[in-house]
């Protein structure tokens, strides 16, 4: 008798072992809002296409993503990381030390984010201190960050259009308006030196004194439709809008693209990156969670497959720049092999 209870008391103790590595029946991802709407219609194509419970998807952004996914294995923790940049060598170091030590890291693609406006309107040739300096709710001036005093933006520079300054672009639930301020607004702020000092000295401070956008009507959160932006620029004068690359490409015959650094945003220089509002998408994968997490090698096979992610996938009509053929075949081949990454030099 006395053995039995042994016997099933050690049963019962491999079972809530069991339980408490792999309780979790679904796959989880976290990570960057950009990468989010992503891996949301992902999860979604997944679900029809497998018949299993549709994978948890959160919009923590790349920091707060990678740095759940590095807390540990199991199923606490999230199996995917979704990232608007690559992972940091820091970020890679805190996952070793919590025991994740076999990741795979996946390009799925490019974004990419125009100001754009009628082709009616007069050309423009921004500096990414232009986009800061014109939007942003306090802008630089004499020194001093001031409220927004700019009206037009031959004001911002000479050299810009006589043109009131009114921009419709994503409202702050949007993945694109994260990519937006993190690369147009903070970017060109960081280029001013007394904000690259502060920057330095304190990036929490400086992004709450450059992100948030002006409230005056120069720049209009105009929804989450992109569509809907296209049509305002068309028939408001010198009006400017601000969305993802795929609504320029589809609507070419009516709206153009302002320069950004002296460069016209294009599926080359998206890919490239010499266009300034740009960066590779990816995500980051617990390898030896497949096989654990159920349906985890199938959701990554869906990110990766032709449908999702290849030329004219479903996820390039949601604004992804897809990888190059030769790389996205390559990213296919690496999610059959699962290659561990190295450790980042940065």
């Amino acid at each position: 008798m006395t053995k039995l209870l042994g016997a099933a008391a050690a049963l019962g103790l491999l079972a809530a072992a069991d339980t408490a590595y792999a309780a979790r029946d679904y796959v989880w991802a976290a990570g960057s809002s950009t990468v989010f709407p992503f891996t949301t219609r992902v999860a979604e194509n997944y679900a029809k296409k497998t018949g299993k419970k549709s994978p948890k998807v959160e919009s923590l952004g790349t920091g707060g993503g990678i740095k759940m996914f590095c807390g540990g294995m199991g199923e606490k923790y999230p199996d995917v990381a979704n990232a608007s940049r690559p992972m940091k060598k820091s970020e890679f170091e805190a996952c070793k030390k919590a025991g994740v030590k076999d990741i795979v890291e996946l390009k799925i693609g490019f974004d990419g984010i125009v100001v754009a406006m009628d082709k009616k309107s007069p050309d423009y040739n921004f500096k990414l201190e232009h986009l800061y300096l014109g939007l942003s709710d306090q802008t630089l001036r004499g020194g001093q960050l001031v409220k927004n005093p700019y009206k037009s933006w031959n004001e911002v520079s000479q050299g810009l259009p006589k043109a009131r300054i009114l921009v419709y672009g994503p409202p702050p639930t949007s993945g694109t308006r994260d990519a937006w301020i993190e690369l147009g607004i903070e970017g060109g702020a960081g280029k001013l030196p007394p904000l690259t000092k502060l920057k330095a000295d304190d990036e929490k401070a400086f992004k709450a004194k450059v992100a948030p956008m002006r409230t005056d009507g120069g720049w209009v959160d105009a929804g989450e439709n992109d569509n809907a932006i296209i049509g305002t620029i068309q028939k408001t004068p010198n009006a400017l809008g601000v969305f993802g690359y795929s609504f320029l490409e589809q609507n070419a015959n009516t709206i153009k693209a302002a320069s950004i650094n002296g460069v016209k945003p294009t599926v080359t220089t998206i890919t490239n990156g010499t266009y300034p509002i740009s960066r590779s998408l990816f995500i980051y994968v617990k390898k030896s969670q497949i096989g654990v997490t159920p349906g985890l090698k199938e959701f990554v096979n869906e990110f990766v497959s032709d449908a999702a992610t290849g030329r004219g996938g479903y996820l390039q009509s949601r604004g992804l720049i897809p990888l190059p053929p030769q790389q996205h075949e390559a990213n296919k081949a690496k999610s059959k092999t699962l290659p561990v990454m190295a450790a980042p030099k940065s």
